[in-house]
């Protein structure tokens, strides 16, 4: 189902005109979007992750060079966009792939039934010299934030995690429609980060 960003903004601006929370979730199978449909969930998420940890493994895979992202998550669309039937479905975008041609790409995110983009696998989550030295080497944030810039030209629903308040000014004026400030790894479950 093609979703208009125009309409999909009226629905979340009037859920939290009545104080109702917007909520949204990853899905890395079909049946498992068919049961956050089936929920009531207002936004699902095809990340790369989620093929991971359809596999057994933790979500930091989906940040790691284990395979291509973006082409991951196209290839998990042929698996769940035709079993979503009312749901917007979002796709995990790696906005800092420097083998990607985001115009093309997003045209083609669009084409094939994506609602919107999320800026995922992000490298907000990673933190010291590692960060340091992809921002320095050009494989930083701001690449994610103009991938966002791109995808809301092209109108799609943008909903970005940010990491902090310059993180959310940047993705806000960039055109972002949805700020989600990542409140950091899954706990609990059974491949969840443990707590001690």
């Amino acid at each position: 189902m093609k979703h208009n960003r125009t309409d999909l903004l009226k629905k979340f601006r009037d859920m939290i005109a009545r104080g109702e929370p917007i909520i949204g979730g990853g899905a890395g199978t079909g049946l498992s979007a068919k049961c956050e449909e089936a929920g009531g969930i207002d936004l699902i998420v095809i990340y790369n992750s989620g093929r991971y940890r359809m596999a057994g493994r933790g979500s930091l895979a989906g940040l790691l060079a284990y395979g291509n992202a973006n082409e991951i998550v196209m290839d998990m669309a042929k698996e769940v966009l035709p079993v979503v039937k009312q749901t917007p479905v979002l796709a995990g975008v790696n906005g800092t792939d420097p083998f990607c041609q985001f115009d093309k790409f997003l045209d083609d995110i669009k084409a094939t039934g994506f609602a919107g983009v999320q800026n995922f696998p992000t490298v907000g989550l990673i933190d010291g010299n590692f960060r340091a030295n992809l921002e320095e080497t050009g494989m930083g944030y701001g690449l994610e934030v103009e991938m966002i810039r791109l995808a809301h030209e092209k109108d799609l629903l943008t909903t970005p995690y940010v990491f902090s308040a310059e993180d959310a000014i940047a993705m806000t004026q960039a055109g972002a429609d949805i700020i989600v400030p990542h409140m950091g790894l899954t706990t609990g479950g059974i491949l969840a980060q443990k707590r001690h």
